[in-house]
């Protein structure tokens, strides 16, 4: 009489598992780094795009709160008859009268022509304006003085000129020295200055600034503004905003407009999100293919290692082991480039972030989810091929090695 023996299915511990599904890995190593390049190309544009926006739209944010948000900018519009208006003279000491109003600053064009000699030919602008300015205009936009001075009580009256940013690179001029010139309008005006980028008036960095008394004087400036600048009380902006037209123009306050420079560059910020999509979309694209060419690795590993899968089978290994092995080694190889993707996106985050100055943010949602997108595509990558590799038999698999 015989006692039939039932064998107990092996058993494979984790430590072991991971060990034999790195083995492909570790053996055909050229191979694995290709394959993961795909993912890790990914990976790196997913993390890059989400910490590059966080850290502009943080850097852009901290740019607005230090500049302020009471900023009012007050321009002449158009008549009925589609004409530019003219706001009056008066317009900046009416809205000074304004009690949340801290300071009002105006800038007025001249219509005047700028350019670095008299014998550049007229149509080379470079779209440069000439603009008569008020004395505590830098304070008002919030900008300062990067070359030389500003304007002062004296020379105002004189032919100087001070430089926005823009305009001093137009003008080939980086530094200031004495006799330093450019020729607007038909005569010689010496630069006293250069200014910093206004990132609140944008409009400051193309202009050549020179005094209200000598605009009128050598430019034929009539002495109108144009764009007056407008600080508040903090608290009050919507309040103030709502009455400068009047307080502008009496009469005609539908020909003014009123706007507020850092709802702006919050839109700004806005768009640069909705453009991230675009680049996400790239990303993942990137990953699909990265997911292909794992699937595509792992079909030849199959077909290739068909003689260890048959002596595993043959030594004991269930059909379990040998589907969670693939599968195992088809998500290494996926958490692999992943990995580099993660480091790669942060590395460029960290670099372009530091030559703009911004903080570097790189959001858990980047590297969390680059590394699950990445595990899920070897996951999915891998399932066929392991499948495959668990159905065949020890038999046919040894025959056919």
């Amino acid at each position: 009489m015989t006692t039939a023996t039932t064998l107990a299915p092996s058993r494979l511990r984790p430590a072991d598992l991971a060990r034999v599904a790195s083995v492909g890995l570790r053996t055909r190593r050229l191979r694995a780094a290709l394959s993961a390049l795909g993912i890790a190309i990914g990976v790196a544009a997913i993390v890059a795009v989400l910490g590059l926006s966080q850290s502009s739209s943080n850097g852009l944010i901290s740019e607005i709160d230090a500049l302020g948000t009471n900023l009012l900018t007050v321009t002449n519009g158009q008549t009925l008859a589609g004409q530019t208006a003219q706001l009056p003279k008066a317009a900046p000491a009416m809205i000074g009268r304004i009690g949340p109003v801290i300071a009002v600053q105006d800038t007025g064009a001249t219509g005047a022509n700028s350019y670095r000699g008299p014998l550049i030919p007229s149509v080379d602008t470079n779209a440069l304006n000439v603009q008569a300015a008020t004395l505590q205009l830098l304070s008002a936009v919030g900008t300062s003085v990067a070359h030389g001075s500003y304007l002062n009580a004296a020379t105002q009256h004189e032919p100087v000129a001070v430089l926005g940013a823009q305009a001093a690179q137009f003008l080939g001029i980086d530094r200031v020295f004495s006799g330093e010139r450019i020729w607007v309008g038909n005569q010689w005006f010496y630069v006293a200055g250069i200014l910093r980028p206004a990132v609140l008036a944008p409009e400051i960095d193309t202009s050549v600034l020179v005094g209200f008394p000598a605009a009128e004087k050598y430019l034929g400036f009539g002495g109108h503004p144009s764009t007056i600048y407008v600080r508040t009380q903090q608290d009050q902006v919507s309040a103030v905003q709502s009455v400068l037209a009047p307080a502008a123009a009496p009469e005609d306050p539908g020909e003014v407009n009123v706007s507020q420079p850092s709802n702006a560059l919050a839109a700004r910020a806005d768009a640069q999100s909705a453009l991230n999509g675009l680049f996400l979309a790239l990303g993942a694209v990137a990953l699909l293919v990265g997911g292909v060419g794992v699937a595509n690795i792992m079909v030849i590993s199959v077909l290739e290692r068909r003689s260890e899968i048959g002596l595993r089978r043959a030594l004991g290994a269930t059909r379990g082991q040998i589907r969670a092995q693939f599968l195992l080694e088809a998500i290494l190889l996926a958490l692999l480039g992943g990995g580099v993707g993660v480091g790669t996106g942060a590395l460029a985050t960290a670099i372009y972030a530091s030559i703009k100055h911004w903080a570097i943010i790189i959001p858990p949602l980047a590297w969390a989810g680059g590394i699950s997108a990445a595990v899920a595509i070897g996951a999915i990558a891998g399932l066929l091929p392991a499948l495959r590799a668990a159905r065949l038999s020890p038999t046919e698999a040894l025959r056919t090695a």
